[in-house]
């Protein structure tokens, strides 16, 4: 024994959920850089769009190009026909009011349309107070798993709530999952590829107030195409056709304003009748309900002020926010002969422990607690006849120290398991 010669065994090979669990150091990220939706941020966050942001350029051209043909073309006729600068003040309300439909555009496409955050694990079945059943298969010769839907009591009315796999929790009354933007999302009214977002809680008053004004915009130029044409009409004493000649791009407002008009204005007067009932786009076509069934429908006056006069509830996402990391490193392993990376910062360490299926979060300490504790084990290979102290069982002697197979998992998954096993062949030679 006196004369073997120790050597330094290689430094062990991370086990795949070893790099799982240890992360390693890199530049503190912001929520925004982390997220895992399919959205699309600018200036750093502050902006939040959906993945098909680029339909919005095609919305933007098709209400601003008209307005620009209006302003270009026809409006320079109502100058010269209306007195006292009435031709200037009916251009600059097109151009006043085109602008404040692209507010209302940006409003409702550039903001967090009330994203419920995920979770980072699943809820535990106890802390729900949810109530496992054999009808479903998660709870059936395997570990309990969660039941797909829960009811909710809203307004006197039972209400079923579903749990989402993607986002780990269960959605709150009225919050679907948007498959597009890959978020759940609260009071989800549809997904809209005009405005390339969401439409919810946080959103749906400006999305139906740019809606109702486009539908006002239109119906704008295409009264004073109209009276374009009738000028004509009276100052060259023509028909209809011959004023369309003499003033294309009018005619063409005409029908362009007309088919937009039909479009918007239906969505205006949809969304409209959906605000009195108090539903959603979705819940209309999924759930159908009437005047009985609805438990969210507190009549029409009260609906309306729900919409339009109640206060926009804040986001519960901070997108500027850092990503919390916890700086500290983890010390040498002395015993091993070798020093463990400094790079190995930890955010947090979990171990499975096994049987249960359930995680425990270990922090910093905690953990360096341990592999002291597994050092002390390993470290009296080199002294054989020195007992080894630990906080565990006391001390142990010089051959009668039993690794339990906790500590041996411990030391498997934190890379130590090559010590232990040499301290276990040191001590069959004794």
């Amino acid at each position: 024994m006196e004369g073997k010669i120790y050597t330094t065994p290689p430094p062990p090979q991370l086990s795949d959920s070893n790099r799982r669990i240890i992360e390693t150091t890199a530049p503190s990220k912001r929520v925004y850089q982390a997220w895992k939706g399919s959205n699309r941020f600018f200036l750093g966050g502050r902006l939040i769009f959906g993945p098909d942001v680029r339909s919005l350029a095609v919305t933007v051209g098709l209400i601003v190009i008209p307005v620009i043909f209006f302003a270009a073309f026809v409006s320079q006729r109502l100058v010269d026909e209306f007195q006292h600068h009435l031709g200037n003040f009916i251009v600059s309300v097109a151009v006043v009011f085109t602008i404040y439909v692209l507010l209302l555009l940006f409003l409702t496409s550039g903001r967090d349309p009330g994203i419920v955050p995920r979770n980072a694990y699943p809820p535990e079945p106890d802390e729900d107070g949810s109530n496992l059943s054999s009808d479903w298969a998660g709870s059936q010769g395997g570990p309990p798993s969660l039941p797909p839907t829960k009811d909710v009591l809203v307004n006197g009315v039972m209400v079923k709530v579903k749990y989402c796999h993607t986002c780990m929790l269960y959605r709150p009354p009225r919050c679907s999952h948007c498959s597009i933007c890959n978020n759940c999302v609260e009071r989800f009214d549809h997904h809209c590829p005009w405005v390339g977002q969401c439409i919810g809680k946080r959103n749906y008053r400006f999305f139906f107030m740019f809606v109702s004004s486009t539908t006002l915009l239109c119906l704008y130029v295409f009264s004073f195409c109209w009276v374009n044409l009738r000028k004509i009409m009276q100052a060259y004493d023509c028909n209809l056709w011959r004023a369309f000649l003499k003033s294309p791009v009018s005619g063409i407002l005409i029908i362009y304003t007309f088919i937009a008009a039909w479009f918007v204005g239906g969505l205006t007067a949809f969304h409209l009748y959906l605000i009195c009932t108090n539903q959603t786009t979705y819940e209309n076509f999924r759930y159908r309900y009437d005047g009985k069934m609805n438990p969210y429908n507190r009549g029409c006056i009260q609906n309306i002020k729900e919409i339009f006069f109640s206060k926009v509830p804040i986001s519960k996402n901070k997108f500027r926010a850092k990503v919390k990391e916890d700086s500290t490193t983890f010390t040498s392993s002395r015993s091993m002969g070798r020093t463990m990376s400094p790079d190995l910062a930890k955010t947090s360490v979990d171990i499975e422990m096994g049987g249960g299926g359930k995680r425990q979060a270990v922090n910093a300490e905690e953990f360096e607690e341990i592999q002291s504790q597994i050092e002390s084990v390993i470290g009296s290979e080199r002294c054989p006849t020195e007992p080894a102290h630990t906080s565990w069982g006391g001390s142990a002697h010089k051959g009668n120290w039993e690794i339990s197979p906790d500590l041996q998992m411990l030391a498997a998954e934190f890379g130590m398991e090559t010590g232990i096993k040499e301290r276990e062949k040191i001590q069959g030679t004794l």
